[in-house]
């Protein structure tokens, strides 16, 4: 089972700053530090439909299986990144989650002419 860690970090004081801080310091210390990932994806947020989102960035560190994830978050590393998530997020502090992802994939051309998913 396929496992992820979620840091969602809320809006920044200074969203320049944290920018700057996010992709010099932390972007580069995630891939270097965590043990056992297999992917991480970083999202910008832009815009919510009612007014300003309450997160700026939302980050999926995904990992092979819970154990891989469990290992991850007791390594130095793990705590060493963490510790630098608090310390660039002045929005307050990242919101962490542990989730299981399912995907779905839809071919484009067989969903409009036979209405099949894949």
């Amino acid at each position: 089972m396929a496992v992820k860690l979620m840091v969602m970090y809320p809006r920044p004081k200074d969203i320049e700053a944290f920018e700057r801080l996010y992709n010099r310091q932390h972007a580069p210390m995630t891939e270097d530090i965590l043990p056992g990932k297999t992917m991480i994806v970083a999202t910008k947020v832009l815009g919510a439909p009612r007014g300003a989102p309450p997160f700026h960035r939302i980050v999926e560190i995904h990992f092979p299986s819970m154990v891989a994830l469990e290992a991850c978050a007791a390594s130095k590393g793990c705590k060493q990144t963490l510790a630098h998530a608090l310390a660039i997020s002045t929005g307050g502090a990242p919101t962490v989650l542990i989730a299981e992802e399912e995907t779905q994939v839809f071919d484009q051309f067989e969903s409009r002419t036979s209405g099949t998913l894949r």
